[in-house]
């Protein structure tokens, strides 16, 4: 038979029970009415009562401190511990007793033997808990700054946990847990512009893709002395982008030998050295709206830029075009070209003069034999996006005939690299693309942008295969030394052969491709995702836009447009007749640019 008597306080678990009824098992009544039927061996008894309701189970104010120290080196129990704190042992102080043992500060042990804990004990409990007090009073401090969107200066190293998710670099983060948001890089990011930790055009995309944002400082050697082809006499041209930075070709033609002038990058850039390390890691310069980070050391474009200086180093590729387009008699050499810098616009209004007119005409030969080969004619609507100072432009880029020939003569000029090199079996990397399943040539934007999806990726490989989209069989990025590693090791490679040195063989070229296509495809996403970025913030801060949109998709309601003003592709809904490649008019409805997204009405 149990000890325990109906109306007994016991312990049970952590919590205060009424014992109801003693049979082969305890009845016990918790708080808020529910009862138990638990073993003897399960309750601890704290009173043997009577306790006719938990309810009377109310505070008590007792010398505490006095009897700790009164009781110091002792033991006690429940009983004695209720006397000397609260003058009396009733249950109401039982319980409060207990609670103080529970607690943990003063006391420790069971009902039947409590112990008083030492002064340092004590001392240090107590300082413990009142910095986790204050810890969780600075919280809730932060955690209401943080709801309001007005944070101080210390609450950033706090929210460096959020700036981390955003950034991808963790997977939680405490403070989105704590507000009930699903732990996300976009609810990151949107938390970051709320509290006005990020400001609100913030990009973080190269910093999530791991983007070296660094620019390259490594010492630039002097140009080396030697024997260079004087082609100074024949005006070179390099056509560009207006705003460009970084000229690495030109154009000349001497007769009927057309010559593509190319900064001579390797000259300075040695395999191997620092800046070529720099270099491979990086892949390629990555242009953002915002701002360029270039590969190289800027003092390398300073001194080899085409046209920065009254006379560049080059290395210049001549070839002659025969009648059909073919690209015949090649020769390379380390150069000297005296070279004018012109824009597109400026070049398309010369095109009726010489040499502009000569090399139009064969860049038009030479684009017919590459179209006749499958080459894809795919023109979807490009724009140029810049920000600075958080004010975003939009520049369409214009069909232009110059920018088309310059296309194609810089093609030429890598067909003929790429077969250079094959016939002396120097490896080099080769640009590949695999044809598509059939071979079209659409005319109108919507069959252009269903064909381009035909197309597999680009590839680099040390094999010479055909690139489909080109039309060419064989095929080398050689033009872009100065913003491309695998123009530079190409360029690297030519260099070593002409000067009759050692090259690379193809194991060494095939793991330089490998390590520099991990930066290359880290920028060109990065530079995607960027442009996106901007595109919405230019959209946020021009609330008025409307734009024409062409149909290119269409399945059932849902279409596929593509708004050539912004050269943004999106999704609209509509009703009624709609044909692909009708011209809708548009207006944006909801941004989020967090999320990259944004959602048009027709207007």
């Amino acid at each position: 038979m149990s000890r325990l008597t109906t109306g007994a306080l016991v312990l049970y678990k952590i919590r205060p029970a009424r014992v109801i009824e003693v049979t082969d098992k305890i009845t016990i009544e918790l708080e808020g009415g529910k009862s138990k039927r638990v073993r003897d061996k399960d309750v601890v008894l704290l009173h043997p009562g009577p306790l006719s309701d938990l309810k009377q189970l109310t505070p008590q104010n007792g010398e505490v401190e006095e009897n700790w120290e009164l009781l110091e080196g002792a033991e006690t129990d429940i009983k004695e511990l209720s006397e000397l704190v609260f003058g009396d042992y009733t249950p109401a102080m039982a319980w409060a007793s207990w609670q103080l043992v529970a607690e943990g500060i003063y006391f420790e042990g069971s009902p039947a033997s409590i112990h008083p804990r030492s002064a340092d004990a004590v001392e240090s409990e107590i300082a413990e808990r009142n910095k986790k007090a204050a810890e969780a009073e600075a919280w809730e401090g932060f955690m209401q700054r943080v709801r309001s969107g007005a944070i101080i200066d210390e609450d950033r190293k706090t929210l460096g946990e959020v700036e981390a998710l955003a950034l991808e670099k963790r997977e939680n983060s405490r403070i989105l847990q704590a507000l009930e948001i699903q732990e996300t890089p976009v609810n990151a990011h949107r938390l970051l512009i709320k509290t006005g930790y990020w400001p609100a055009n913030e990009s973080p995309y190269p910093r999530r893709m791991g983007i070296d944002e660094t620019i390259p400082d490594h010492a630039v050697p002097t140009l080396p002395e030697e024997a260079r082809l004087d082609l100074t006499r024949l005006p070179a041209y390099a056509i560009d982008d207006e705003d460009n930075q970084d000229p690495d070709d030109a154009v000349s033609l001497d007769d009927e030998r057309i010559w593509v002038h190319v900064a001579d990058v390797a000259a300075l850039v040695t395999p191997d050295s620092e800046m070529d390390l720099d270099a491979r890691a990086r892949g390629a310069n990555l242009y953002l709206p915002d701002r360029v980070i270039p590969m190289l050391p800027p003092q390398v474009t300073d001194r080899l830029g085409l046209g920065l200086q009254e006379k560049s180093p080059a290395l210049s590729i001549g070839f002659t075009l025969s009648v059909t387009g073919e690209v015949e008699d090649v020769e390379i050499h380390p150069s000297w070209v005296r070279v004018e810098r012109i824009s597109y616009v400026a070049a398309d209004q010369r095109l009726q003069e010489e040499p502009f007119a000569a090399l139009l005409a064969m860049s038009r030969r030479y684009r017919q034999r590459r179209q006749q080969a499958g080459a894809a004619t795919i023109q979807l609507p490009e724009v140029k996006i810049k920000a600075r100072d958080d004010k975003v432009e939009i520049e369409p880029l214009p069909r232009l005939q110059s920018r088309e020939m310059i296309t194609d003569l810089m093609l030429m000029a890598g067909e003929g690299v790429a077969g250079f090199c094959q016939s002396r079996e120097i490896a080099v990397p080769f640009a590949t693309q695999a044809p598509p399943d059939q071979l079209e040539q659409p005319e109108d934007l919507a069959g252009m942008y269903a064909y381009r999806r035909y197309f597999k990726p680009t590839r680099i490989k040390t094999q010479a295969e055909p690139h489909a989209g080109l039309g060419l069989a064989v095929y080398t990025r050689a033009t872009s030394p100065l913003r491309r590693y695998s123009d530079l090791l190409a360029h690297q490679q030519l260099r070593a052969h002409l000067k009759g040195g050692a090259v690379l063989d193809i194991h060494a070229i095939s793991e330089r491709i490998a390590q520099s296509e991990l930066g290359s495809m880290a920028n060109r996403k990065t530079e995607r995702v960027s442009n996106d970025h901007w595109r919405l913030v230019y959209l946020r801060d021009n609330p008025g836009w409307q734009g024409e949109a062409v149909i290119v998709a269409k399945e059932g309601e849902r279409t596929t447009v593509l708004l050539p003003s912004i050269a943004m592709e999106a999704r609209v809904r509509i009703r009624g007749e709609a044909g692909l490649n009708d011209r809708i008019r548009l207006k944006p409805r909801e941004i989020d640019i967090p999320d990259l997204s944004c959602y048009f009405r027709v207007v």
